[in-house]
């Protein structure tokens, strides 16, 4: 096995780790964020622990890059970090694997308003033509600051 390619970026959000993991791992409330970049969550196997299957369809705001996205939960750490491996959708037929981890630490001293959210990825492009998922990454991080404007996060 080729040793894998990774990338990773963050962001600090002003809300706490547990808010911030609350809407994440909510179907509902993640779905109810930003409808341009994310439409619609939800399990089609599992209810969100490890073998579980989340369906993420995309807004139109990246129909343009990727419509839907299939993910197998892989490792999750309640409050802390939540692992998952794309199985089907556009970025499978880009890369495979494309594993994710999202993390969220509460920032020291602002534990109760500010947290930091990790994004990273490990993946193996399909062909040497083939980008990092640089686009990925930052609507992934786009998709968690609008986060702090949305009414469900309040």
């Amino acid at each position: 096995m080729e040793n894998m390619n990774m990338m990773r970026g963050e962001i600090v959000l002003n809300m706490s780790a547990e808010k911030a993991w609350e809407v994440f791992t909510s179907n509902d409330k993640l779905s109810k964020v930003d409808p341009l970049m994310l439409s619609s969550a939800e399990y089609i196997q599992g209810d969100g622990s490890p073998g579980s299957l989340r369906l993420f369809k995309l807004g139109p705001a990246l129909h343009n890059f990727v419509k839907e996205s299939v993910q197998k939960i892989e490792k999750v750490e309640a409050g802390r970090c939540l692992e998952y491996q794309v199985v089907d959708g556009q970025l499978h037929e880009m890369y495979d694997p494309y594993r994710v981890t999202f993390s969220f630490t509460p920032v020291v001293g602002k534990e109760t308003e500010q947290c930091t959210v990790e994004w990273k990825a490990e993946f193996m492009p399909l062909s040497p033509e083939t980008p990092p998922p640089e686009k990925a990454k930052d609507a992934a991080l786009g998709f968690l600051k609008s986060f702090e404007k949305s009414e469900v996060c309040n």
